[in-house]
């Protein structure tokens, strides 16, 4: 049977692209050799795209962060073409004084990237007009999952359990910081304040006064033009669940993780080794049936596909269950929550893999039946 050619994209120009690095290199150290042939196409923190000599090897993201690697050396220059066609990467080889140009075609592309230019629906659109089958989710999901204030309106629309919010456009902090931190300040201490379109937990602050409250703000800024500041929920337990499907998803088993700090922010996630999870979370059957329908529920609100990873926060004292948000593409290395959680649930990493490749190749099927003429 002829293997199918599988352009992993990864890297990218945000801040969680050591993250992407560690999470590529387990898709590569995963992905069948005798159904895949796997081409590494990388992008660099600059934006320029290259195919590299190797693939990254190293899974612990930790170690990827620590080690902060530099520019891929050695590579070809690739340019993805934005039109339906054989050739989906343009790959320019620079040899003695003359540049060679080839073509190369993919079968379907699997992105792993984590952040902006990547994960908010910028390559998916890319894809799009280049007409390749993808893994994930669409432009419109990966753009609303991204943007966790666009979310939180379509959460609201469809009557999801969320937290009380404000949105704060930087323009105006930098106009009357007064008054923003009065408008937000109603909303009740401690308050967590998030760039809008960034993962990982880059730039997010828990604040439980004025004074931190805008030295949280100013430090989203720095982040993104738009911030999110949301109402704590007391004494809160941070519950994870996998989605895996297109239009009939499944949900795993719910999961939770236990920080090693207050919360859990970049450090504890990738950085710390006290953080732990519990899978399954230690629930009531009322509590994972809830968690695991919300998960649904989130996920095709957005019009997700292909994977997500829904986090929720459960009150300790109330026992209320709030969606905090959802993610489009995962931390994806063997040991982040979205494949143990489908572990557990009896799907391998390999499978995972398999599944997520189907689901991409089903989903570019039927929209090749649609009309483009009347």
């Amino acid at each position: 049977m002829k293997k199918l050619r599988v352009g992993v994209i990864y890297g990218g120009r945000s801040g969680e692209h050591e993250v992407s690095l560690a999470s590529a290199a387990a898709v590569f150290q995963n992905l069948d050799p005798e159904r895949y042939e796997t081409i590494a196409i990388r992008i660099e923190k600059d934006g320029r795209w290259a195919l590299p000599r190797r693939a990254p090897s190293v899974m612990k993201a930790a170690d990827v962060i620590q080690a902060r690697p530099e520019l891929s050396d050695g590579s070809r220059e690739a340019h993805l073409v934005a039109h339906p066609g054989g050739d989906t990467l343009i790959t320019i080889d620079q040899r003695d004084d003359r540049a060679v140009v080839s073509g190369l075609g993919l079968d379907v592309v699997f992105p792993v990237l984590h952040g902006p230019y990547g994960e908010d629906g910028t390559v998916q659109g890319l894809l799009e007009l280049a007409n390749v089958p993808y893994v994930g989710a669409g432009v419109l999901a990966s753009s609303v999952g991204m943007d966790k204030a666009a979310m939180k309106l379509v959460f609201a629309a469809k009557e999801l359990p969320i937290c009380d919010y404000q949105v704060v456009m930087k323009h105006a902090w930098q106009r009357d910081e007064r008054a923003i931190v009065k408008r937000v300040g109603a909303l009740g201490f401690p308050l967590f304040v998030k760039p809008a379109n960034l993962g990982s937990s880059v730039g997010i602050s828990k604040a439980k006064h004025a004074a931190e409250l805008r030295a949280a703000i100013a430090l989203a800024a720095e982040y993104d033009r738009k911030i999110v500041v949301e109402a704590a929920v007391p004494n809160a337990r941070e519950i994870e669940c996998a989605v895996i499907g297109n239009d009939d998803p499944e949900a795993s088993v719910p999961g939770e993780i236990i920080p090693s700090r207050e919360f859990y922010d970049y450090e504890a996630k990738y950085l710390d080794e006290g953080s732990r999870t519990v899978i399954p979370a230690e629930l009531t059957k009322k509590q994972t049936d809830e968690v695991r329908r919300l998960a649904l529920a989130a996920f095709q609100a957005i019009d997700c596909a292909g994977l997500a990873r829904v986090d929720f926060l459960l009150a300790r004292d109330s026992g209320n269950i709030y969606v905090n948000e959802v993610n489009t593409i995962p931390g994806f290395t063997t040991i982040s929550m979205y494949s143990k959680l489908w572990e557990a649930s009896g799907l391998s990493y390999p499978q995972l893999l398999d599944r997520l490749i189907e689901l991409a190749l089903e989903r570019h099927a039927e929209k090749q039946q649609l009309r483009t003429s009347i």
